[in-house]
């Protein structure tokens, strides 16, 4: 929809990008600035038609569908300018693969995924200022603020209701590296304790295992290589619980390094020692069912310097 909203009635035409889509959730959408509250008053008075009728905010909308968007009174709002353009501009870098569907991206460690909860801005505000002219960006999946690597950008709809079908259905396939405190056991391949969400008062999340009210969650384990002091495993997530990796390892008695919820004083400041100032956990590599393409794609996603740096001391360490 390239017409100016606000000043005049809008017609547009629905295209498989937005089949399916319930009507209050597109307009929220195309309305970016308008209040919600806005958005479901103009649905009650009927002034959003389709097919030159009245509708609910559940109508799911279908290809062919004409919308009629009525004049919208919009605030003002300022141009969104980041403080920190040097960071987003060195995110143009990060990108490991792009087309015209998707954007895969190593997200660097320290970036919340959204803004929010005090942040005027995440990696995908950053990314919509890159791509301004991408009109549907959105996260597929999200990733802890600390955590690095290997994060799936939409940029239509339909893939990004595709690549969600895939995450529901568990067909696509996410490695993580973590560098854990002591002997992982080899024998210990699968984790399967049920996590619980709690939110402290001060709007902290931390997340426990709790055999009664816990939700099912479950990540597969394999040792990558040992070390004196800790061992670099691969993590693979079969459910998507919050913080789930790093609870299965902590449960099990080896939390990741430098893990400020769940990790261990003594061990962190010896793994502060080689130079590690961040969590050690990224998301190394992805495999996904490209929805246009129609063929299976896996990107791996490079470690960042300092997890570099770190493994090569904790070899030379090892060998000593």
């Amino acid at each position: 929809m390239s017409e100016k909203l606000g000043t005049q009635v809008i017609f547009h035409t629905v295209t498989e990008d937005h089949d399916g889509q319930r009507i209050d959730n597109f307009l929220i959408t195309k309305l970016k600035g308008v209040p919600k509250s806005a958005i479901y008053r103009i649905l009650r008075k009927g002034e959003v038609r389709v097919n030159k009728k009245r509708i609910k905010p559940v109508y799911k909308l279908q290809v062919g569908d004409e919308v009629r968007i009525p004049p919208i009174k919009m605030a003002e709002k300022e141009e969104f300018v980041p403080k920190n353009l040097d960071v987003i501009s060195r995110l143009e870098d990060a990108i490991l693969y792009e087309d015209k569907y998707l954007i895969v991206i190593n997200k660097p460690s320290g970036m919340a995924v959204h803004g929010g909860s005090g942040l005027s801005y995440g990696l995908i505000e950053a990314m919509r200022t890159l791509r301004p002219e991408e009109r549907s960006l959105e996260l597929v999946h999200r990733l802890d603020r600390d955590t690095s690597g290997c994060l799936l950008i939409s940029k239509k709809r339909s893939v990004l209701k595709s690549l969600h079908d895939q995450l529901r259905e568990k067909t696509m396939e996410k490695n993580y590296w973590a560098l854990v405190s002591g002997e992982w056991l080899s024998k210990t391949k699968n984790v399967t304790e049920p996590l619980r969400k709690n939110t402290l008062q001060s709007g902290e999340r931390v997340v426990r295992v709790d055999h009664e009210e816990g939700k099912p969650s479950h990540t597969r384990f394999r040792v990558l290589e040992r070390f004196r002091d800790g061992t670099l495993v691969q993590a693979s997530p079969v459910t998507g619980r919050t913080h789930q990796i790093r609870v299965h390892t902590q449960c099990k008695g080896h939390p990741i390094a430098c893990d400020d919820k769940y990790g261990i004083t003594e061990f962190d400041d010896k793994m502060k020692g080689f130079g590690l100032n961040r969590l050690f956990l990224h998301a190394h590599d992805l495999a996904f069912y490209h929805p246009k393409l129609e063929q299976t794609m896996r990107v791996e996603a490079p470690l960042d310097a300092v997890l570099k740096r770190t493994i090569i001391k904790l070899r030379e360490d090892h060998a000593l």
